[in-house]
Order: structure tokens, then C-alpha cells, then sequence
């Protein structure tokens, strides 16, 4: 008997402000890929200056669409492994980082789990992550606020300069 396999798409933010940062992001993708599912779409680089803890170097940030079969849980859990796998340490928060892996939205559904809560509580306050999710799923629609990406990148108040990195 074949069972066919539910794909759902993931929109992932990653970043890092420790050692060779875009060599990290480019390992997050390869072990995003091997752990948690297909790449179908990833945006330029930005660079930002650290959000909360602002006494630390600039991150890199890339916004990433991946096709995955595992649910939300399951994925959080297989990113959590694959930041360890990169060396992520957990000391401080909003402390410096090899690489931060962050599920934004998964497909349109909204829970809040101890370890995950979607969509990401934050991300319409963050203009790190919304600018290149914008860049890559402009008129996708937010569960909860009913706006698009677009929309919420207008609205959002967040002064932290954030520009695309080359």
C-alpha cells in the first residue's frame, strides 16, 4: 500500500554573528536540507545590527521556504539538533551566536507548545526577519494578523537598520 507523504511549507529564519557567518548560514542550509526538508526558496543575505542585546557584532540573516513532511513539533525539534550539530551554545539570550534557526510560520496553523510558538510572537516586531521574508513570500497572508508579509514589513516600527549584505 502507498501512503502519500502531506508536505507543508515552513518559512525559516536563520542567522549568526559568530565566526565566518555566511559559511555558517550556507551549513544551516545543507543541514536544513539533510534534517527537515527541501529548500524551495531562500532570500539574499541582510546584515543587522544585534537586536536586544545590541553589545555584539552584526548578524546575517537569511529567510528560507522549505517543502517538509514533519509537523511543526516534529521540525522545531530536528532544527533544535541541527543548531547543536553546528556548535550553538545556549548562555545568554539574545547573546552572540554561530547560527539561530527560527520557524516563522508553518503552513497557516498556529499553536503554542512549550518549545515552539507559531506564527514566531515576534516576527512583526523584527524587521531582520520580515524584510527578507518579504523578499521571498511578499503577499503570503499571516494567520493571525490577517496581513500580508508586505503589509506587516510597512507597519513594523523597528528602527534597527537592516540592508542586504554583498
Amino acid at each position: 500500500m502507498i501512503f502519500d507523504v502531506i508536505m507543508n511549507k515552513a518559512y525559516l529564519l536563520t542567522g549568526g554573528n559568530m565566526g565566518n557567518r555566511e559559511r555558517n548560514l550556507q551549513n544551516a542550509i545543507e543541514h536544513i536540507h539533510s534534517y527537515c526538508g527541501t529548500i524551495i526558496k531562500k532570500s539574499s543575505l541582510y546584515e543587522t545590527a544585534a537586536w536586544g542585546n545590541t553589545n555584539q557584532a552584526p548578524f546575517l540573516n537569511q529567510a528560507l521556504i522549505i517543502k517538509t513532511e514533519f509537523t511543526a513539533r516534529q521540525l522545531i525539534n530536528r532544527i533544535l539538533k541541527v543548531e547543536t550539530l553546528m556548535g550553538r551554545v545556549r548562555k545568554e539570550k539574545f547573546g552572540p551566536r554561530v547560527i539561530d534557526i527560527d520557524i516563522l510560520l508553518y503552513a497557516d496553523e498556529i499553536h503554542e507548545y512549550k518549545s515552539l510558538t507559531l506564527p514566531h510572537p515576534e516576527m512583526q516586531n523584527r524587521k531582520f526577519a520580515l524584510l527578507p521574508l518579504a523578499e521571498i513570500a511578499p503577499k503570503l497572508k499571516h494567520p493571525v494578523l490577517k496581513k500580508t508579509i508586505t503589509t506587516i514589513l510597512k507597519e513594523c516600527k523597528d528602527e534597527l537598520a537592516v540592508k542586504k549584505y554583498s
